[in-house]
């Protein structure tokens, strides 16, 4: 009797024990269904997208979105041909800069653009103004010293005559105040080379170096010298000519040499002066006479005589003109 009594109680204790583990299996079970049918607490797994992002991380939960469209602004849209893809900026064409406006290194002068002229002047080294009427142009070389420019000036400024001055760039670097006061009255600067070589020994390249040197150092002292070159000692060629005229330059030539620049030390004297210019005259007469003394005997023949030259000219009926008549001016 009493081993059956204990046989049910174990029965019964097995049976609660298996009871017990049905139930927490069950619960197990419940539990586990329910977490899978939740996102977790941790963060998302990145999301793979073929839409661009916006620059701002997106929230953990949050729908990516699409950026902006760009708005079409007029003043930033390409121009010509150039497009761009969407969303971009677009790009503004490059800016071509014309070689002579590129700016100067520091310390160095870059020359304006050649100074345009009629293409008729092409090739010819003038020794006349074409076409003129009752007209002379009086021409002065500088490239000595400046002792006849005070009278000359003067000269010109008391009859109300205007004149061309051709200039070294030596002479130009060495009197600025002299160019100051040509430019100052009104009258008429040309280019007569850097140092005064014969250009006719000169390569294609140190006459780009004379003109050019020239052309910088007159403008620095205030002047503009383009387009009138006069060749050194009148020394030229169908080469040279074409090399100057590249350079943005007409030649100009002369009708009459006073000779003044002999000095009496040369047998010249102020009435021969006087005379060589009046025996030449002629519509569109160019007369070269100098600045410069004679380095012998030291006269200014051609300043001394132009006061006489101007009344005679004048009272032949002539008037007075700058080279800028070449220009149609």
């Amino acid at each position: 009797m009493a081993s059956a009594t204990s046989d049910t109680g174990r029965r019964r204790v097995v049976g609660i024990v298996v009871a017990l583990a049905v139930v927490a299996v069950a619960i197990g079970i419940g539990l586990l269904t329910a977490q899978r049918g939740r996102p977790p607490s941790s963060a998302q797994p990145p999301v793979t997208s073929l839409v661009p992002m916006t620059s701002s991380p997106t929230p953990s939960g949050s729908r990516a979105t699409l950026p902006p469209l760009p708005s079409p602004t007029p003043s930033v849209l390409p121009t010509e041909t150039e497009t761009t893809e969407a969303g971009q900026t677009p790009v503004e064409p490059p800016v071509t800069v014309p070689p002579d406006t590129v700016p100067a290194q520091p310390g160095t002068t870059v020359p304006a653009p050649p100074a345009p002229f009629p293409p008729s002047l092409r090739g010819q080294d003038l020794t006349l103004i074409p076409d003129a009427a009752r007209v002379v142009a009086l021409t002065f070389d500088a490239g000595a010293n400046a002792a006849g420019l005070p009278k000359i000036l003067s000269a010109l400024a008391a009859k109300g005559v205007p004149g061309t001055f051709f200039l070294t760039g030596n002479w130009a670097e060495t009197n600025p105040a002299g160019v100051g006061q040509i430019v100052a009255a009104g009258h008429q600067v040309g280019n007569h080379s850097m140092t005064h070589p014969a250009f006719t020994s000169l390569s294609d390249a140190l006459i780009a170096q004379q003109v050019r040197g020239a052309e910088q150092a007159i403008s620095a002292a205030g002047a503009d010298p383009r387009p009138f070159f006069r060749f050194p000692y009148g020394e030229r060629d169908t080469r040279t000519i074409a090399a100057v005229n590249d350079l943005g330059y007409v030649a100009v030539r002369w009708t009459v040499d006073t000779l003044g620049w002999k000095g009496t030390s040369g047998g010249i004297s102020t009435q021969m002066v006087t005379d060589r210019t009046l025996t030449a005259l002629t519509p569109g007469e160019i007369v070269l006479m100098h600045i410069g003394s004679n380095p012998d005997d030291g006269s200014t023949l051609d300043a001394d005589a132009l006061p006489q030259i101007i009344d005679r000219i004048t009272a032949a009926g002539y008037g007075f003109v700058t080279l800028d008549r070449l220009l149609g001016r």
